[in-house]
């Protein structure tokens, strides 16, 4: 799904509308008549494409964020799968406002990076990642990682976001990151660590075991790399549950 295929964003089209436009064979921007619907809904998407092509053509992510229902935030990932960032964290707790980021992982265009507190984990290397990014991903974040990050840097993540717990869970998959992975067959070569784990393994960092921290970092890692994987697989089992065959 694309972003091109969708005319949901526009004021008066639900799904249903959508729906009938793509049943006519109207699965496409260019594809659009005047003539297909109403003379007000066709004024409306008309309009409507006038602005948003430009904005796509100039990779304008937050344009779409904002005019895209929430829910359908997925049908971004398309256009801007190479600007996506995903992201993870582990923390000295569940609480923001008690407990301390303390490592973070990006992953983003093949590439995966780590930061840790007390090192290179500072305000500024954090917008910076997400500075770059058009879309960004996590599993969970908008409960968990998100309120972190904003309250322990000062950061503002505005940009549109992927949470795949939410969108996984539209499809089936639930629980726990680990688990979703083991259901769809993302394959881990280190076994799981729980969050209390990776609490003990930070506070035994901080006595002074390394490998401690090289254990904990590990697996931060595979997890926001691992999180490409769940998206690719979940926004195509969305986009074959709604979007007609060819």
């Amino acid at each position: 799904m694309r972003i091109e295929n969708s005319f949901i964003p526009v004021q008066g089209v639900g799904e249903k509308t959508e729906r009938r436009l793509w049943d006519d064979g109207i699965t496409h921007w260019e594809a659009f008549t005047p003539n297909a619907v109403g003379p007000t809904t066709a004024d409306r998407i008309e309009n409507y494409l006038a602005v948003a092509q430009p904005r796509l053509d100039d990779g304008d992510s937050r344009f779409f964020g904002e005019t895209m229902p929430e829910s359908d935030h997925w049908r971004l990932y398309e256009n801007f799968r190479e600007d996506t960032l995903f992201f993870d964290i582990e923390t000295t707790g569940l609480s923001h406002h008690a407990n301390s980021v303390t490592t973070v992982a990006f992953h983003r265009d093949g590439e995966t990076r780590s930061y840790v507190n007390g090192r290179d984990l500072t305000a500024e290397a954090v917008a910076e990642e997400f500075a770059s990014a058009k879309l960004i991903a996590s599993f969970n974040g908008k409960q968990f990682d998100v309120p972190f990050l904003e309250h322990e840097f000062g950061i503002d993540l505005d940009l549109p976001h992927l949470d795949l717990r939410f969108l996984g869970e539209r499809l089936d998959l639930r629980g726990g990151l680990k688990r979703v992975e083991t259901v769809i067959g993302i394959d881990r070569d280190q076994p799981d660590i729980t969050g209390r784990d990776a609490v003990r393994l930070w506070h035994e960092y901080e006595r002074g075991n390394e490998q401690a921290l090289e254990t904990l970092v590990s697996y931060n890692r595979d997890d926001a790399r691992n999180l490409e994987a769940l998206a690719d697989e979940v926004t195509t089992r969305l986009h074959d549950r709604i979007f007609p065959d060819p």
